[in-house]
C-alpha cells in the first residue's frame, strides 16, 4: 500500500513538475514560426492592415532583443497573443503555452460603473456581497494602481470594445498569480490590496493568498442562471423539461432566454419548441429575448426568429461581408458563406436585387477593400415573404436584451434586427464579432491559433469587430444584480414595458 502511495506521489510530483517546466524555443525555431504565421496573416487574415497595425515590425523588434534559448513558449505564446490582438480581430486567439496558476485571492471582483467591487461568495444563500462594506472599491494592489494593471492582464482582448474589455479583466483579477506573471511582477504570499469608498478614503488591508481549491467562486453572471450550459451536454441538448424553461409566459410578456446560438440540425427540439412558443406568444402584448452573455455559435436561430419577426412584405440587407481569398471564391467558401446566410447579388431573387441596389446607393463602409485579395460583397438579406412559411408576423413591441458578453453570432444577432420595425435594443454595449474563422498550428513552438479570413459590416457600414452595437435603451446592472439577488435589467425592461402597457 505504502508503495502505491509513493509510486502515485512521485508520478503526481512528475506530472506536476512537467506542466510548470518551462519549454525554450531557439531563435532559429522562433524565426521559422514567425515566417510561417506572416504567410498566414498576408495571405488568410481579413482583418491585417485595416486599422494601419504593423505586425511586422513587433515582429522584428522581438526577434532584436531576444537571446538565443531565453525565450519560453510561454513567453512566445504571450507575445503573439499581444500582437495578434492589435490586428482588431477579434475572433483572433492564441493557445497551446501555459501561465503560472496555483495562488489566487480568497474573494472575488466584478465592474460597477467603472469601479471594480470587492466581493465574497456566500455558498449558503448563493449570492455575494461586498467584502469589505465600508471600503467596496478596489483602487491597487501591492501598491500598483488598478489602472495600470487591468490594460495588461487579457493580452487576447486588447481592442475589445471597452466596457466588455473591462468586465472580463475585473473577473480575471481572482487568479492573482496569472495576473502578476503577465505584469512580470514578483508574488508573495501576502498581498496588499488598497481599498477605498465613495468618499475616496482609502484603507490597505492585507490578503494571505489561497490555492484553488479555496479560492472564491469567479463572479460570472452564467453560473447565476439555470441550466446556462445545457448545449453542452449531449443528453440536455434536447431534454424538453432543460428546454422549456427557456420560455416564459407572464403579466403578457412573452420571454425567451437565448444561452448560446443553436445549431437546428444538433437542437432540434428547442427549435420546435421555440416554434410552438411563437405560436402561443400570438396574445402576448410584447416580446423579449435575451442574448446576455450568449458567446455565440451560428446563425439559425437569427433565421428562425426572422420569421416572426419580420414582416412578410418586407425585405431588408442586415449585414454585408468581403471574403478574403483567390477570386474568384472557392467553392468551399462560398459553401461556409451560405451557412451564414450570405449570398452574392447575382444569387439573390429580382425583389432582392432591387433592395440591395437601395442599400449600396447609402451604404458607407468603414473600409474600400482590395478587390484582388477580396470577394465582392455578400450580403444578408431577410425577406419576409420567404421567412413566414405560414407563420405569423408578430407586430408587438420586441425587446433583445444584450450585454458587454453577447459575443460573435449573438451580437451579430442584435445587430442584425437593430433598427427594424418595432425592435428596440436594451442594455449595454454588445462585444461584436463576426470572422468566419481559420485555425492554424506553428511548426516549431506547437502555439495553436485561429484568425478570421471575413470582414463583416454592420448596416450602417461599422464593423462588428472592436465596436459591437449599442442600446437604443441602456439599462446597466445594479447592486442587486451584481450580488445575485435579482435580475436588475430583465426586471427593469419589465417595468417599463408594463409603463408603456399603462400609458398606451
Amino acid at each position: 500500500m505504502k508503495r502505491c502511495i509513493l509510486i502515485f506521489i512521485t508520478v503526481l510530483s512528475f506530472s506536476c513538475y512537467a506542466q510548470n517546466e518551462n519549454i525554450y524555443l531557439t531563435k532559429s525555431e522562433i524565426e521559422n514560426d514567425l515566417k510561417v504565421l506572416d504567410d498566414i496573416l498576408q495571405n488568410k487574415s481579413s482583418y491585417q492592415g485595416l486599422n494601419g497595425f504593423d505586425y511586422r515590425l513587433d515582429f522584428r523588434s522581438f526577434l532584436e532583443t531576444m537571446k538565443e534559448n531565453t525565450v519560453t513558449k510561454s513567453d512566445f505564446g504571450l507575445f503573439l497573443s499581444k500582437t495578434i490582438s492589435k490586428i482588431g480581430d477579434r475572433h483572433s486567439s492564441i493557445s497551446g503555452y501555459d501561465l503560472p496558476e496555483s495562488l489566487y485571492f480568497p474573494l472575488a471582483f466584478a465592474p460597477y460603473h467603472e469601479k471594480i467591487l470587492v466581493i465574497d461568495y456566500d455558498s449558503n444563500s448563493k449570492t455575494y456581497n461586498n467584502w469589505n462594506p465600508e471600503y467596496p472599491y478596489l483602487k491597487a494592489i501591492n501598491s500598483i494602481p488598478i489602472e495600470a494593471i487591468l490594460p495588461l492582464i487579457r493580452p487576447g482582448d486588447l481592442l475589445a470594445p471597452h466596457t466588455s474589455y473591462f468586465s472580463y479583466a475585473v473577473r480575471d483579477l481572482r487568479d492573482i498569480e496569472t495576473v502578476f506573471s503577465l505584469l512580470k511582477k514578483e508574488l508573495s504570499q501576502q498581498v496588499q490590496m488598497t481599498l477605498c469608498n465613495e468618499k475616496a478614503d482609502e484603507k490597505i488591508i492585507t490578503v494571505s493568498l489561497v490555492p484553488k481549491q479555496h479560492r472564491s467562486r469567479i463572479w460570472d453572471e452564467r453560473y447565476n442562471k439555470n441550466n446556462f450550459f445545457f448545449d453542452l451536454n449531449d443528453e440536455q441538448r434536447n431534454d424538453k423539461g432543460v428546454i422549456e424553461k427557456f420560455f416564459v409566459k407572464e403579466n403578457g410578456i412573452a420571454y425567451i432566454q437565448i444561452t448560446s446560438m443553436l445549431e437546428k440540425e444538433e437542437s432540434p427540439v428547442f427549435f420546435d419548441i421555440l416554434n410552438n412558443f411563437m405560436e402561443g406568444a400570438k396574445e402576448s402584448e410584447a416580446l423579449i429575448i435575451d442574448v446576455r452573455d450568449n458567446a455565440g455559435g451560428t446563425r439559425d436561430l437569427i433565421q428562425e426568429l426572422a420569421g416572426y419577426l419580420i414582416h412578410p412584405d418586407s425585405i431588408y440587407v442586415v449585414n454585408a461581408v468581403n471574403q478574403r481569398g483567390e477570386q474568384p471564391l472557392s467553392d468551399e467558401f462560398q459553401e461556409e458563406l451560405h451557412s451564414r446566410f450570405l449570398f452574392a447579388k447575382s444569387e439573390l431573387n429580382t425583389d432582392e436585387q432591387k433592395i440591395v441596389n437601395d442599400f449600396t446607393n447609402s451604404f458607407q463602409p468603414t473600409y474600400d477593400l482590395d478587390k484582388k485579395k477580396f470577394s465582392d460583397f455578400y450580403y444578408y438579406v431577410l425577406n419576409g415573404k420567404k421567412l413566414s412559411n405560414n407563420r405569423y408576423h408578430y407586430n408587438k413591441p420586441i425587446y433583445i436584451l444584450a450585454n458587454e458578453k453577447t459575443f460573435s453570432a449573438a451580437s451579430v444577432l442584435v445587430s442584425v434586427f437593430k433598427g427594424l420595425p418595432n425592435i428596440t435594443i436594451v442594455g449595454v454595449n454588445t462585444d461584436g464579432s463576426s470572422g468566419n474563422s481559420e485555425r492554424f498550428e506553428l511548426p516549431n513552438s506547437g502555439l495553436k491559433g485561429k484568425i478570421s479570413t471575413m470582414v463583416s459590416f454592420q448596416k450602417n457600414g461599422k464593423l462588428l469587430d472592436g465596436i459591437g452595437t449599442s442600446p437604443d435603451i441602456q439599462i446597466e446592472r445594479n447592486l442587486d444584480q451584481i450580488f445575485w439577488k435579482e435580475d436588475y435589467q430583465l426586471n427593469k425592461l419589465k417595468e417599463l414595458i408594463q409603463q408603456k402597457f399603462r400609458l398606451d
